[in-house]
């Protein structure tokens, strides 16, 4: 793996994309960050040598370098999932290249279903904690060592201070911001109600398909990591009705804007 990465920074370098402070990762329906960034350069991921190619239509696929709130930014318009076909080496690929690149920090949005009854869709849930359902780790590879810690602690998943950060600014700004643990499971398929039940049991808040890969990585290579989760539905067993993708996703850029606010005043405040 060690000598795809040097290939693929290598190759990165070569089209212009330099030193950067700061990652940020854009889940489902939240690709309108990069309106706001000044951007340097942009690349298809399907163009990067040994980058997984997005294949969920509402992810653009894109790797964008610029400056957002006078910081150095590198952004995965777009990520990758175990439900693609992709090994968890795979999925996390891209962090491990940004981190070559010299980020510090990397930021996580995505979107997931409330199992916390007391919140609500439309809000903002931000990550203390998660429950890894996927079956697998990012770090169960031969060669790992040669990255990072094989055994990473991960007592701390998501730095407190960045939290206590985004929590003041969510504060300041009136945005309802709570607090929680993220399950990730793999999909693509939707939870029955028993596994809502078990989810809920389990002490999950949110269940989504995404992110704890990437904060997994992250951590194995010491980099502060902070995630935010917007809310897309409400997971109620004994009321569940069917879910409509489209809807998770209108429901997704609803909250953008919250989103966006929280990301780049966190950002300025760095």
């Amino acid at each position: 793996m060690i000598k795809y990465i040097n290939q693929t920074v290598e190759y990165l370098r070569e089209r212009d994309i330099g030193q950067a402070e700061i990652g940020i990762i854009l889940g489902t329906g939240l690709g309108q960050l990069v309106d706001h960034i000044k951007i340097e350069k942009q690349i298809s991921y399907n163009h990067i040598p040994y980058f997984p190619t997005a294949t969920v239509e509402f992810h653009k696929g894109k790797l964008i370098y610029g400056e957002l709130e006078g910081k150095k930014v590198i952004v995965m318009q777009g990520r990758f999932h175990v439900y693609e076909g992709y090994s968890l080496q795979d999925v996390t690929y891209p962090v491990r290249i940004m981190e070559k690149l010299g980020i510090k920090l990397l930021l996580v949005s995505n979107a997931s279903g409330a199992i916390n009854l007391e919140f609500k869709k439309g809000e903002l849930m931000l990550i203390d904690d998660h429950i890894n359902l996927q079956g697998n780790s990012p770090l169960a590879f031969k060669g790992v060592n040669k990255l990072g810690e094989r055994f990473t602690d991960m007592s701390e998943p998501y730095d407190n201070e960045i939290n206590s950060k985004f929590e003041s600014i969510a504060k300041d700004l009136d945005i309802k911001l709570h607090k929680g643990v993220y399950a990730s499971v793999v999909g693509p398929q939707l939870e029955t109600r028993a596994e809502y039940r078990m989810l809920k049991i389990l002490g999950a808040d949110s269940v989504g398909m995404s992110t704890v890969p990437e904060v997994i990585v992250g951590n194995h290579l010491n980099l502060k990591v902070a995630a935010v989760s917007v809310l897309t539905d409400e997971c109620d067993p004994d009321k569940l009705k069917p879910i409509d993708i489209n809807e998770i996703i209108a429901m997704a850029g609803k909250a953008e804007p919250m989103m966006i606010k929280l990301f780049s005043e966190l950002i300025k405040s760095l």
